[in-house]
């Protein structure tokens, strides 16, 4: 009896945002597939995002914000194969529940406000639709079809071979190790003869050594960052909180590839800045010179006693010294630590806390129509392990739903 096709399925390696929808595209598209996962669960990523919340998506279309080594003009044209409201209407339906808004970060969340209801369900839904999930499957290494089967191998630890019609890879990258991130994916994806841009870790915290402003772990704000002389031009608003080793929030994570890439590549540390609050170096300086009553008190209005504090011994300033009687020379250090204060920075914390990986398989490798390998047919990449990456707030979602899709479309589309 001639074999089917079918006895050969579509694999899907890594059962993150990006696999599980390939594997529920491909499979609702008519192909059999099996979606491998090497963690016991899956989607663990999922799991963490937004504090256990899932931030699953952003609110708005913010391309110029994604950072690449490849082409800018492949990202957007991945991004816009799958809109943003698209993708927010597809994942209501599939979750049966509502998106909601956080007005204050801008960013979406499911109605039930738990990651664990977007993973289960998602999964659930790959299950209905007939696919196959095997936990605690440790792929090795991935064989491209040879003569005379024409198929993919996909090699296990412990466990025989499987062959499959067609691979897609979405095991991501390496950040956040503790969820099953090893970096298999890019070492496939090396072994095939793809041009892997250096990973690095990206959205992590910066540290200082010494940590200089130990003593301020737990103060948060927000704040506007800078980073003078990067080009493209830098800067973000938001959230901004010292830590015990240095500083994080979102706008530090936000800055912290700029920050990594400046030292891997040689250069001067990347200087980054930080506007404390939302005035400038010409309002503080209006402000002190109009200001009645302590320079101290002034300060202490706009931010968290604390730094307000610490910027001040900085400065060389007393706090109780009147604003109607500091010194021009004393109230432009002031002004500069207030409007453009240098961080400290020396190091970050590495993938162990990053929130996703720079560098990966060069948008080039890949037809951004499909996510299929430009090097071997049958083979598609999508979701972490590709060379874009967006700031924090859903953006990172927003990519792995759109490459993940798109790879199980194309993958279903094939001739079998």
């Amino acid at each position: 009896m001639a074999e089917s096709p079918e006895d050969h399925p579509v694999v899907v390696i890594g059962a993150g945002a990006a696999g599980i929808l390939a594997a529920l595209f491909a499979q609702r598209g008519g192909r059999s597939v099996v979606l491998l996962e090497r963690t016991a669960d899956g989607g663990r990523k999922i799991l963490i995002s937004g504090g256990g919340r899932c931030n699953i998506l952003p609110s708005r279309e913010e391309p110029e914000r994604f950072v690449t080594g490849s082409s800018r003009h492949t990202l957007r044209r991945i991004l816009r194969s799958w809109p943003l409201a698209e993708q927010r209407g597809f994942l209501e339906r599939e979750l049966g529940m509502r998106l909601v808004l956080e007005p204050e970060s801008g960013k979406l969340f499911p109605q039930s406000q738990r990651a664990r209801d977007v993973r289960d369900r998602l999964l659930a839904r790959v299950r209905d639709a007939g696919a196959r999930v095997r936990f605690g499957a440790m792929v090795t290494g991935l064989l491209p079809p040879a003569a005379p089967t024409g198929r993919w191998v996909v090699e296990f630890a412990g466990a025989p071979a499987l062959e499959a019609s067609a691979v897609v890879v979405a095991t991501g990258g390496l950040s956040v190790p503790a969820t099953g991130s090893d970096g298999t994916g890019l070492a496939i994806a090396r072994a095939l003869g793809h041009d892997v841009q250096a990973p690095y870790p990206a959205l992590t915290p910066l540290v200082a050594d010494p940590p200089v402003h130990a003593h301020l772990a737990g103060v948060s704000l927000d704040v506007t960052l800078r980073a003078p002389g990067a080009r493209p031009r830098f800067a973000t608003a938001g959230g901004f909180l010292f830590t015990h080793r240095g500083y994080s929030g979102p706008t530090v994570l936000d800055a912290s590839h700029l920050a990594i890439r400046s030292r891997a590549n040689g250069r001067s540390p990347q200087p980054l800045t930080v506007q404390w609050t939302s005035w400038d170096r010409a309002a503080w300086e209006s402000a002190l010179i109009a200001g009645r009553g302590h320079v101290g008190t002034l300060v202490a209005r706009q931010m968290p006693s604390r730094l307000a504090a610490q910027l001040l011994i900085e400065a060389g300033v007393p706090g109780d010294r009147p604003a109607a009687r500091l010194d021009r020379d004393s109230r432009r250090r002031l002004v500069s630590l207030l409007a453009e204060y240098p961080i400290p920075w020396t190091g970050d914390e590495g993938f162990k806390k990053a929130e996703v990986t720079g560098g990966g398989v060069s948008l080039a490798e890949i037809d951004p129509r499909t996510m299929e390998s430009r090097r071997h047919p049958g083979l598609f990449l999508s979701g972490e392990m590709l060379d874009a990456f967006g700031p924090i707030g859903g953006h990172n979602f927003q990519w792995a739903w759109a490459t993940g899709r798109a790879a199980g479309m194309a993958v279903s589309a094939r001739p079998r």
